[in-house]
């Protein structure tokens, strides 16, 4: 079985890499026509702003499901239903013309992206095993900051030039052709089905899964990081619009340093696993994004933030990521024998359950004022480091 997954792994790599890039493509587009969407549908920030809350919501729960189905009936089927959920999730969203069409249709979106940001990382290591996935990984968070690059500069354009509804047109394009390669090309990389889909059983996988500090220590780090960047994102389009005298392409093409940041940082920790190992890796992307908040804290503090001070130490703060995330995403998922798909999808659950929540925190953060704002986004990497500390120091403990 795993010659026949080497075998396919070149085709698996790139196709796996448009896989993940789909959900983060297709959650960026709208993020610039929000304001826009709130002013032409009538309703406020807190409203307009559950838009992009119920999409991460989604995409935890989505991710906690297709986790056990894809441990039980196998990768492929079940991505092709999420993938096929996805597009017509966003028909549903560019048709909208009122608030709870225009979520509805995000909910969709998001549930079907699920399945291939889940099963994406699970199908890597389904190939490569523990120690090929941390470098594998990394093309796929490149992939990622691709979409995350690319997505608010041309949903900004594409807001200005035809209205916020043209920025679901794009997810329609990607999500079908992605599913017609994956249904042609993607082998089905299983090793060993699980026997039982029953309730107990799936909560005794999460349960075991969830019982190892190694596992919480890779996935709380993560978490904390990512959550750094929903802050940032729900609230840099309203920051640069309403404060900054900006407009939705001004912020799509600032939002290219940030993304490209990531993308570097990811393209980087490619390379260096083969004389760093993971825990290392993990810690220096943690350290980086910690003077990226920093500073952004500190520009807060002298009232010194304009576009720039915004967006550079938010870049740095990506960059660190880049290295970070790939290598804690692969050793969470490693670190489980046999529950590969149900460590992969708790991990996508914990990390966008709390990157939601904190998104439709974040305009009552930015009601109490911008410091309080960039205080929480500097919390964000101060845990996640004392996350990953407290597992490594365990797993030393028990060698």
């Amino acid at each position: 079985m795993r010659q026949n997954h080497r075998h396919s792994a070149s085709v698996s790599i790139t196709l796996l890499s448009a896989m993940a890039l789909t959900s983060p493509l297709a959650l960026n587009l709208f993020v610039p026509a929000m304001p826009d969407a709130a002013r032409s549908l009538n309703v406020d920030i807190n409203t307009i702003q559950l838009t992009f809350t119920c999409y991460l919501l989604t995409l935890a729960i989505g991710q906690l499901i297709s986790g056990p189905l894809a441990d039980f009936f196998g990768r492929k089927p079940v991505l092709l239903w999420g993938l096929a959920l996805h597009v017509i999730g966003s028909l549903l969203a560019a048709s909208a013309q009122d608030i709870s069409i225009l979520v509805a249709g995000r909910v969709l979106q998001a549930l079907g992206g699920s399945t291939a940001m889940a099963l994406a990382r699970t199908i890597i290591v389904d190939i490569h095993g523990r120690a090929g996935a941390a470098g594998k990984m990394g093309y796929m968070v490149m992939a990622i900051a691709i979409a995350q690059s690319i997505a608010p500069t041309l949903g900004g354009f594409l807001n200005l030039w035809y209205g916020w509804n043209a920025t679901f047109v794009l997810p329609v394009l990607v999500g079908c052709s992605v599913w017609f390669t994956a249904l042609k090309w993607l082998p089905e990389t299983c090793p060993q089905k699980s026997d039982s889909l029953k309730l107990g059983r799936v909560l005794s996988q999460y349960r075991t899964v969830l019982t190892s500090s190694e596992y919480l220590g890779y996935a709380l780090s993560t978490t904390f990081i990512a959550t750094a960047f929903y802050m940032f994102v729900g609230s840099s389009p309203y920051i640069v619009i309403d404060q900054l005298d900006g407009n939705s392409a001004q912020f799509g093409g600032w939002f290219l340093s940030v993304s490209l940041a990531f993308m570097m940082g990811s393209f980087l920790s490619t390379r260096m696993t083969q004389w760093f190992n993971i825990d290392h890796m993990v810690m220096l992307g943690n350290c980086l994004s910690l003077i990226g908040t920093g500073l952004l804290l500190l520009f807060a503090l002298k009232e010194m933030l304009s576009i720039n001070a915004l967006f550079l130490p938010m870049a740095l703060t990506t960059f660190g990521r880049g290295f970070s995330q790939p290598n804690a995403q692969s050793g969470a998922i490693a670190c489980t024998t046999g529950s590969a798909g149900t460590a992969s999808g708790l991990m996508g659950f914990i990390q966008l359950l709390t990157g939601g929540v904190m998104a439709q925190v974040t305009p009552w953060l930015m009601q109490q004022g911008l410091v309080v704002l960039m205080s929480c986004i500097f919390a964000a990497p101060l845990l996640a480091i004392a996350s990953h500390c407290y597992s490594w120091q365990r797993r030393r403990g028990h060698f």
